[in-house]
């Protein structure tokens, strides 16, 4: 069952620039975890972006669970996100946040601007957050700043407040570019195993190749804003590699 459709969809930052998206289609399962691979400036993390109009597209389609999402207004595009978690290649924290208002701003979009502002979450939603918590190894941490984390661990809460949200699609744009390889592969294997048991499909732009093959079952691989190659890891030879980066040495 399709989770998502991507149609065509070109990109320009302003109308006389380049276009960083040159008519990328693309489809996300129900079941799905697909790693987006590419040289930087390839249009991975703009790709991620239009999913969620974080980036506005200049055309194209971007169909999600029926609705076009370059179609919607305010009210609309709202309701979409809350089916969208979303996981950043700079975790996006509050720094001065405790872990759990972090964890739980991810419900913002079901409590409201006001009630999430004087922490007036709903007891589920608390008891929720201790869940997942527990889950990304963070029980113990609960009470303690954002920025008194390690890189790892603020992802993990990065993790945890999409998880929150309950969404219908994961959108992870280069969660590990800040982290050790150790890290990365337990960061990897924590969104994938989640994900997983929520039932969730994962897009994910990531710059790491032997994570995108050993986590993903699909692989799209952009040059340039086109989609150049795209299946599954088995047929990421060398040949794939050198096409799609072949501005780069490898």
């Amino acid at each position: 069952m399709i989770r998502l459709e991507v149609k065509d969809l070109k990109v320009r930052y302003n109308a006389s620039g380049p276009e960083v998206l040159k008519g990328v289609n693309l489809t996300v399962e129900h079941d799905d975890f697909l790693a987006i691979i590419g040289p930087s400036g390839a249009g991975k993390s703009t790709l991620i972006r239009c999913i969620n109009r974080l980036v506005e597209p200049t055309s194209g389609e971007i169909i999600f669970e029926g609705t076009n999402i370059p179609s919607v207004g305010r009210h609309g595009l709202r309701k979409i996100r809350r089916n969208m978690g979303m996981i950043f290649q700079e975790f996006n924290l509050v720094d001065r946040m405790s872990v759990m208002d972090n964890v739980l701003s991810g419900r913002l979009g079901y409590t409201g601007n006001l009630r999430s502002l004087l922490r007036w979450y709903a007891r589920a939603d608390i008891h929720k957050a201790l869940e997942i918590l527990d889950k990304v190894g963070l029980s113990d941490f609960v009470d303690k700043r954002a920025d008194e984390l390690s890189g790892g661990q603020r992802q993990r809460v990065g993790i945890a407040r999409a998880l929150i949200q309950e969404p219908r699609l994961l959108l992870v744009d280069e969660p590990t570019s800040s982290l050790d390889p150790k890290i990365s592969r337990d960061v990897m294997g924590m969104i994938k195993t989640l994900s997983e048991e929520a039932g969730v499909p994962v897009l994910c732009c990531i710059h790491d190749v032997q994570l995108a093959i050993d986590f993903s079952n699909k692989i799209v691989g952009l040059q340039d804003g086109l989609k150049v190659f795209e299946g599954p890891p088995s047929r990421l030879d060398r040949s794939a590699l050198e096409e799609i980066y072949a501005f780069e040495v490898l």
